[in-house]
C-alpha cells in the first residue's frame, strides 16, 4: 500500500536510518522489559558492533540505543559476542578462532584472554547472498524475484559447494522480464551454489588472511580447538565443509549458531568474569 514503507534501518551491520533504528530498539526494550514502562530509563543494554566499525558509527549506534530509552550502553565486539555465546574460552590463555556471518558483515576473529589477537571483517553476508541470488536467477532465467524469496531459496537448496549433479530442485515464482507476467521457474541446488560462489569465496579467503596474521602460538591452539562458525550464514549448507577445505583445520557450526551473538551480549552484561571486555560507548 502507498501508505506502507519498508525500511532497513541497518545496513552493513551499521545504523544506516538513525530515527528508525531509535524506533526499532525502542521496541525492543519494550518487548524486554514485558511492555512500555516508566522504568526504561534504568536499563542497562549491551551493543554488539562490528570490529571494524569506525568511531563514528559506534556513536550512532551510542546515540540511538540513549534515545530509545537506555540509561547506560556499553559495546561489545560482535566476534567477542559470538564466541562467548558459542561457548568459546575466550577468557583464557589459548587462542580461539571464531567466523561470525551475519547479514550485513562476516567477521572473522582469533580471541585470547578476553581480547582481540587479530580480527577483519568483511561486508559479505546474508544480504549479499541474497543479493547475488536474485542477480543469477534475472540473469539465468530472465525472471525478477524479491529479497524474500530469494532468502526461502537460499535457505531451501542454498549450498556452499555445488553437489554431484543438479542436487535438489525446487520452483521459483516471480515476474518474467521479457513479457512483464508472473512467472515460475525451476532452479537447482547446483545453480544457487554457481550464485553463491562469489560471497562464499570472499568469506574463504577472509579466514584464510586472517590465519595467516595469527600468531604462532595461537596457531597451535587453533590447530586443536579448529574454527567454530557462528551467525545466520554459518547455517548455509556445506560452508564448514567448504572453509575446512580451503584451511586444513577441523570447522563446526556452534549450536544455536543464529543466537550466539545475542546470548553472548547476555552473558557479557550478567557475567561479572566479562565485565572487562565490555567497552563504554
Amino acid at each position: 500500500p502507498a501508505n506502507i514503507q519498508a525500511m532497513r534501518p541497518l545496513r552493513d551491520g551499521v545504523i544506516a536510518d538513525i530515527e528508525v533504528a531509535e524506533q526499532m530498539i525502542k521496541h525492543f526494550i519494550d518487548k524486554a522489559l514485558g511492555g512500555p514502562s516508566r522504568l526504561r530509563r534504568r536499563s542497562n543494554i549491551v551493543v554488539a558492533v562490528p570490529s571494524n566499525s569506525t568511531i563514528v558509527e559506534r556513536r550512532a549506534i551510542r546515540d540511538a540505543t540513549s534515545n530509545a530509552g537506555a540509561m547506560n550502553v556499553l559495546l561489545l565486539e560482535e566476534p567477542l559476542a559470538a564466541a562467548i555465546g558459542a561457548g568459546l574460552p575466550v577468557t583464557q590463555p589459548r587462542g580461539a578462532m571464531v567466523v561470525d556471518i551475519g547479514g550485513g558483515t562476516t567477521e572473522v576473529a582469533v580471541l585470547s584472554l578476553g581480547g582481540i589477537a587479530h580480527s577483519s571483517s568483511v561486508r559479505v553476508g546474508g544480504d549479499k547472498m541474497d543479493e547475488m541470488i536474485v542477480s543469477y536467477i534475472r540473469r539465468k532465467h530472465n525472471m525478477m524475484i524479491g529479497e524474500m524469496t530469494s532468502e526461502r531459496v537460499k535457505q531451501a537448496i542454498g549450498s556452499a559447494l555445488a553437489p554431484e549433479g543438479s542436487g535438489t530442485i525446487i520452483a521459483v515464482k516471480g515476474r518474467d522480464l521479457v513479457n512483464g507476467r508472473p512467472s515460475e521457474v525451476s532452479v537447482s541446488e547446483a545453480e544457487i551454489a554457481e550464485a553463491l560462489a562469489e560471497p562464499v569465496g570472499q568469506i574463504v579467503s577472509a579466514v584464510r588472511a586472517a590465519l595467516e596474521q595469527t600468531p604462532p602460538e595461537l596457531s597451535a591452539d587453533i590447530i586443536e580447538e579448529g574454527i567454530t562458525l557462528t551467525g545466520g550464514g554459518a547455517l548455509l549448507r556445506r560452508l564448514d565443509q567448504a572453509i575446512a577445505a580451503a584451511t586444513g583445520l577441523p570447522v563446526h557450526v556452534a549450536d544455536n549458531a543464529l543466537l550466539c551473538v545475542a546470548s553472548g551480549a547476555g552473558l557479557a552484561s550478567e557475567d561479572q568474569s566479562y565485565r572487562g571486555i565490555l567497552m563504554a560507548a
